[in-house]
């Protein structure tokens, strides 16, 4: 070798670390930088589907009874490579649905079965899933035949449908259209604990008092779906894990009812699995190697035999039939005396006092065999804690009751993430309307919208009060679970037209302006509220000389306080709106993060939030009247004044108060502006300074304005599903 030659054998010929997590992120390095990849988590460069594909179309040509058909049969059709428990795959397919759509939660309506999610991390490779990817892998040849026809999302939540069919539970319906995902929705936040399973105590301020586990979370561990089997930090004590029960399941949106039958629906059929050695598994798919596949959680010891499949760690069967759904959980769970014992695995399960030989259920692979049936803590909470048990002692003497109640729960467990039913696809959609779904009645198209427009005008009301309260009905929409928005009006009912956030007195007032004109022409209150914030814009667009007409569709509804479950809408409420530069009070979080917050929720990207944000700014909507951020001497008119003062090196900007700063004349020190965290943060982070940039440039007024008449009209059209 010359000197001209370099050896570089043994070199990597990548750079090392850069496609793993070996390689340190943006915010590895600066972990108190705003990150803005929530609002971009779900960008179209990760969907391999064609820009015009249309899933909720293509749904509709789809051939479901064959689907159902071929649905049905696989239940049955046991594989080797992974074994029916007695030959019928009902109770693995019930639990990945149920899995999928028992993340959700009411708090701010993330998680759910109607993305899709669970083929992806962490969720895929959560405790709790342990084998549900083998329950994905049994469906793959069905997802194949059936392609584009049927997204993962539904497919999933359908096998769980099927398989209660299958098992003698006529179900309360289905809805199709489920969009899938194509990315991890990694900053879906799960809790702050760094291992799996670490003590509920983490996710508590007090783990006796279950109404303290911090928001939104609803599971009481990470990696638990709902609560720890073996009960509270895994020490029995039903009457302490009912309490635990009651709490996640009311952040769930179910009540003490629907609680009490999908515990007995869900443990009517299938088994717990855990006749084995937990260590033996191999590890979880995110963390398996290419050999696996995508799967994980290799069981070496299962030898084509589903009895020794391994998963919670309990072992056994709740009912003497568990491929039956009929009223077996209560007879066992009432009919004996039961103590705690420990599973094959070691878990904490409870097993009969006594029972008769012919009474236990047969063995998952051996029929020749008979084993204990057993309970969770969760199932002894229904027995001992009073009002459960109330409930339960109902269902056991009306059967029929106690069917339909639970097909009801599981329905809207299944479908509570996909908003109102006009979303639903497909066949077996049920014709009652039910309330969790937020029913709006159709609208009046008819009318005359300019003649709406016209009264507007001439009513008095203030650009900002025309605005703000378009926006405050509007914000309230949420993609995560598509609940929410202008449509409905629901702005004038219990409790929105009480939430501070909406200025109660404010709103009375100009509720009072717009309801008469809803009447006298014939428009829905939602729609002229909606007029209304659009006429605002339009008026402050021309002040600043753009002549502009704020699209508009006719057609929302509205609804009426017996259409609204009001409790359910309390955790709507938005408890700080960067958009009119307003919080309730001071929390954890900071400001600029809550304000990402919300606008990941209404679907916003980081662009539409910046010229959103500006805007509001410039036509002086902030709550209260407040002049923070409102960097104009042109108050009212959509002006890129906001990016200008911002990006101005003239200015220095001083803290002054809790969260208040002062912008000064660099030179004379003079205070002109005020403004919170909220509007700086436009000017300190890296990625939004460069958006406001563009705005604040001479030549970008006019595309200032139309792009923010498209978010606004986004905002404003959030809701209107009748218009996909």
């Amino acid at each position: 070798m010359d000197g001209n030659d370099i050896d570089t054998s043994g070199k990597c010929p990548i750079l090392h670390g850069s496609n793993t997590e070996s390689s340190k992120s943006v915010m590895d390095w600066w972990p108190n930088a705003l990150n803005l990849d929530i609002l971009h988590q779900h960008d179209t460069k990760t969907n391999p589907m064609d820009a015009d594909f249309n899933y909720r179309e293509e749904v509709k040509t789809l051939d479901v009874e064959a689907l159902k058909g071929d649905l049905t049969a696989l239940m049955t059709e046991s594989q080797e490579w992974w074994p029916a428990d007695w030959g019928h795959y009902g109770g693995l397919m019930i639990r990945m649905a149920w899995h999928a759509a028992g993340t959700y939660r009411l708090a701010d309506g993330r998680g759910g079965g109607g993305t899709g999610n669970q083929r992806f991390a962490p969720l895929n490779s959560w405790p709790d899933n342990v084998s549900l990817d083998k329950a994905r892998r049994l469906l793959w040849p069905i997802k194949k035949k059936y392609g584009n026809k049927i997204s993962w999302a539904d497919l999933i939540v359908l096998a769980g449908n099927i398989a209660y069919d299958s098992m003698g539970l006529k179900t309360f319906g289905f809805g199709f259209g489920r969009e899938d995902i194509w990315h991890p929705e990694t900053d879906t936040y799960w809790g702050a604990e760094k291992e799996w399973l670490a003590p509920s105590d983490a996710r508590y301020d007090d783990v006796d008092n279950p109404e303290t586990m911090e928001n939104p979370l609803a599971a009481v561990q990470m990696g638990l779906i709902y609560v720890n089997p073996e009960g509270v930090n895994g020490k029995s004590d039903p009457l302490k894990t009912a309490e635990h029960i009651r709490e996640t399941f009311k952040r769930m949106a179910m009540d003490d009812e629907e609680t009490a039958a999908l515990t007995a629906g869900g443990h009517t059929v299938g088994k717990a699995h855990g006749n084995g050695t937990a260590d033996l598994l191999g590890a979880e798919p995110e963390a398996a190697d290419v050999d696996a596949q995508g799967m994980g959680w290799i069981n070496p010891n299962l030898q084509g035999k589903a009895a020794n499949a391994m998963s919670s760690g309990l072992e056994g069967a709740w009912t003497a039939e568990p491929t039956k759904f009929d009223m077996g959980f209560f007879d066992m769970l009432f009919g004996h005396e039961w103590e705690v014992r420990q599973s094959p695995a070691g878990a904490n399960q409870w097993e009969p006092v006594d029972i008769r030989e012919e009474d236990k259920p047969v063995d998952a692979s051996d029929p020749s065999k008979r084993n204990n049936p057993i309970m969770t803590d969760a199932d002894m909470a229904m027995k001992m804690d009073p009002i459960y048990n109330e409930i339960c002692r109902k269902f056991m003497a009306d059967p029929d009751y106690f069917k339909d109640t639970f097909a009801r729960a599981w329905f809207k467990l299944t479908h509570r993430d996909m908003g109102p039913k006009v979303r639903y696809l497909g066949p077996d959609v049920p014709q009652e309307d039910l309330i969790w779904m937020d029913p709006i009645p159709a609208g009046p198209t008819g009318y005359d919208v300019d003649a709406v427009k016209a009264k507007i005008a001439g009513s008095g009301l203030s650009l900002s009060d025309m605005v703000s309260t378009a926006w405050d009905s509007a914000r309230t929409y949420r993609g995560s679970d598509m609940r929410g928005g202008a449509n409905g009006a629901r702005i004038r009912l219990a409790p929105q037209k009480d939430w501070v956030g909406n200025e109660p007195e404010r709103l009375a007032r100009v509720l009072s302006v717009l309801e008469p004109i809803a009447a006298q022409t014939g428009a829905s209150l939602a729609d002229v509220i909606v007029l209304a914030g659009n006429l605002g814009v339009e008026q402050a667009a021309k002040a600043a000389g753009s002549d502009i007409s704020v699209p508009f569709s006719p057609g929302r509804g509205d609804a009426t306080d017996e259409m609204t479950d009001a409790e359910s809408f309390d955790p709507l409420e938005p408890l700080a709106d960067g958009y009119r530069n307003w919080q309730k009070s001071d929390y954890v979080v900071s400001p600029e993060e809550l304000m990402l917050d919300r606008t990941q929720l209404m679907g916003l990207t980081a662009k539409e939030m910046t010229v959103l944000v500006g805007g509001m700014r410039a036509m002086d909507t902030n709550h209260g009247g407040t002049k923070h951020g409102v960097f104009t001497n042109r108050p009212g008119a959509l002006t890129t004044d906001f990016f200008v003062t911002l990006t101005d090196m003239a200015n220095v900007w001083v803290p002054v108060d809790n969260g208040i700063y002062e912008i000064r004349d660099r030179k004379t020190g003079t205070a002109n502006w005020t403004a919170t965290r909220m509007d700086l943060v436009f000017g300190s982070n890296s990625i939004l300074r460069s958006y406001a940039e563009v705005y604040a440039q001479d030549d970008n007024q006019s595309k200032f304005v139309k792009d923010f008449v498209a978010a606004w009209t986004k905002v404003m059209n959030a809701d209107r599903f009748d218009l996909d």
